[in-house]
């Protein structure tokens, strides 16, 4: 028998589950990356979910229902989508098991740590042995940042492999050992590469994009994305060895006052020109971009999308007159 699989709707503590001898998998990765990704959200609609909730709800949803070795879902309810009390509501009554977890919005160390002990209970798992897991999983992060450093500091890694390798960092595919071997490998493929053309550096902030050629549109116009706000922060680019405040520095679940402050550093430290700002449909988020244009000292471009696919006519010509402005 295999080890178990353990749903996830977003990035939570992995090094619990990993200790626990389970395998962590981010349902968003399996539902975006699936060849039936737009069948999945009407199924979720046919269910009963309402066209006016956001796709990767529904497309989490259906996700599970489709792999029955999914049984067990550890569900953000605080931190994260707002429709996520709903999604485990629909998910149980389908058979599921929901394990709860919250980011404090406050950042509290403690309310963190008393979070992340009730997830360690309910695994029956204790620090040792997860702090274990921790220091082996630092080791194939730090892979990662180094194939950051190789995208904005010497252009060499594109914007996409950018962020599909910093979003794997959520679950590590669930094989952190075959996910060190891989990365390895192109991280020395790519220190063989001559440094990539584009003149227009841009910075790529909000939850990763629904639609799967962003990147490559931006580039063949002449630019490049050199920073990804969220898929960053996947990979815990901290330098602590303490499992708490690893996951009180990471910034998406808590509030876009601290969102900015990483924001704006790394628009300085990158150099970067403008940013494109992914808000998906139906999104609480959306209404923080009003902060971020009146925050942000360099030019913002907010694209907007709904369901998996390519960059629809009109999301083109905004992106050409934004790279042409800058």
């Amino acid at each position: 028998m295999g080890k178990k699989k353990i749903g996830i709707t977003t990035t939570v503590p992995v090094e619990i589950i990993y200790a626990a001898g389970c395998i962590p998998v981010d349902l968003n990765n399996i539902f975006i990356t699936s060849k039936n990704r737009n069948v999945l959200v009407e199924k979720a609609e046919q269910a009963g979910y309402p066209r006016n909730v956001c796709a990767w709800i529904k497309g989490i949803y259906s996700t599970v229902l489709a792999n029955p070795d999914i049984r067990t879902v550890i569900a953000v309810t605080q931190g994260d989508c707002s429709n996520t009390h709903a999604l485990m509501e629909t998910l149980q009554v389908a058979g599921v098991e929901i394990i709860p977890f919250a980011f404090p919005f406050d950042r509290d160390y403690d309310l963190l740590k008393l979070q992340i002990e009730k997830l360690m209970d309910y695994f029956g798992v204790g620090w040792a042995k997860v702090n274990d897991v921790k220091v082996e999983l630092d080791k194939v992060r730090n892979r990662v940042w180094e194939l950051d450093r190789l995208t904005w500091e010497e252009n060499r890694v594109t914007g996409w492999n950018n962020h599909l390798w910093q979003v794997s960092c959520s679950d590590f595919n669930g094989d952190p050992e075959g996910f060190a071997r891989d990365i390895d490998k192109l991280l020395a493929e790519t220190r063989q590469k001559p440094p990539l053309k584009g003149r227009v550096r841009l910075g790529y902030i909000g939850v990763p994009p629904i639609m799967d050629d962003l990147y490559d549109f931006v580039e063949e116009h002449g630019a490049r994305v050199v920073y990804n706000e969220t898929q960053r922060q996947f990979t815990m680019p901290f330098d602590t060895g303490d499992l708490v405040e690893q996951y009180r520095l990471y910034s998406y679940p808590y509030g876009i006052f601290y969102r900015l402050e990483d924001i704006e550093r790394e628009i300085k430290r990158r150099s970067i020109d403008g940013i494109i700002h992914y808000a998906q449909n139906f999104c609480f988020r959306q209404i923080e971009d009003m902060i971020i244009r009146d925050r942000l000292k360099v030019p913002v471009l907010t694209v907007e999308g709904d369901r998996p696919g390519k960059l629809d006519g009109r999301t083109k010509v905004r992106i050409e007159a934004f790279l042409e402005m800058l």
